[in-house]
């Protein structure tokens, strides 16, 4: 039995897909050993194939590992007892469009066992919560490929679950629907709702999940937090100063500035102290500071580096292409 404080828990996870006349087998996950603590938003990425969806597939029961061990809230994974504190919304949901919103969400909480009573009052939460409630009457085949993703979203939060997996749930959104996501994450955040979350659009990654893992090619290359992560790559810090003479400016650095207006001159510092060293001499000659800005990597260029990375070293994959 794992931690008490522990969601998800891998250890030595593998997935060996079996081959066919047509095509050899090929190993999809290969030794995964990743643990996401009560209350964490991690995200899951990788590229196209480096086994993410095999992952979440093992952790939801809906496929069985060749190798190791994967529990859920200190169960097995495919386990009632797991399956009942999970929502999950896959990349592809499936939807009777022949149900109303309203309905859709009766049939799956009826699935969970909940009265009628507890699934009146939880999708009279959750409608305004993804803002379709001015739609809950009307069939899922009338909506947009943007509603029918709030209703999916919906409706893996039906069962008050302890810990939400979100396959691309951004996936095909526009701006306004990709806030409303990042919106939902920030409130099952708050609410101490543990979150996995895999998504290609790397800027939301950064800008909601504690941790990231990173997945190439099957293999964990980079579980770290975020902040931390990009703190390493941190490359340099700018500062802005106004109102000054050139005089003024050769005191306060023996450095050019890098950019240079009759109104701005932005330097270029390479650590936090010499920044600060900086902006004392700057304003020592009365100089208005207006900006200090780190420069770092985003977590897309990182994402980059490794996939890279990893390519390098490991060569062309010999077993195919990965799910």
């Amino acid at each position: 039995m794992i931690g008490s404080d522990s969601v998800i828990h891998c250890e030595g996870l593998s997935k060996r897909y079996r081959g066919s006349l047509l095509r050899r087998s090929y190993l999809a996950l290969d030794s995964l050993d990743l643990q996401v603590k009560r209350g964490e938003v991690v995200g899951y990425i990788g590229p196209n194939g480096a086994g993410k969806t095999t992952t979440i597939k093992i952790l939801m029961g809906l496929h069985r590992q060749t190798s190791g061990r994967a529990e859920i809230l200190g169960q097995p994974v495919g386990s009632v007892a797991a399956r009942a504190r999970i929502g999950y919304l896959p990349e592809r949901p499936y939807f009777y469009d022949y149900l109303t919103a309203e309905e859709f969400l009766h049939f799956y909480g009826t699935l969970y066992g909940m009265s009628a009573q507890s699934r009146r009052q939880r999708i009279d939460e959750l409608l305004p919560l993804v803002k379709i409630e001015h739609a809950r009457k009307i069939p899922l085949r009338k909506f947009s490929k943007g509603m029918l993703q709030r209703v999916g979203l919906a409706q893996a939060l039906i069962n008050r679950p302890e810990l939400v997996v979100l396959d691309e749930p951004s996936s095909g959104l526009d701006p306004m629907g990709r806030m409303l996501i990042r919106d939902v994450i920030f409130e099952l955040k708050r609410q101490g709702v543990t979150v996995l979350f895999c998504s290609h659009i790397l800027s939301d990654v950064e800008d909601i999940c504690d941790r990231v893992a990173i997945l190439v090619k099957g293999k964990l290359v980079k579980l770290a937090a975020v902040d931390s992560l990009i703190q390493e790559t941190m490359h340099s810090v700018e500062v802005t100063v106004r109102g000054f003479t050139t005089e003024e400016l050769s005191k306060i650095s023996a450095e050019q500035p890098i950019l240079l207006t009759p109104e701005r001159a932005t330097f270029s510092t390479p650590d936090h102290e010499s920044a600060t060293e900086l902006v004392r001499r700057a304003l020592d000659q009365n100089l208005k500071v207006a900006s200090i800005k780190p420069r770092r990597e985003t977590l897309e260029s990182l994402f980059v580096e490794h996939y890279t990375a990893e390519n390098q070293d490991r060569g062309a994959n010999p077993e195919g292409n990965q799910r």
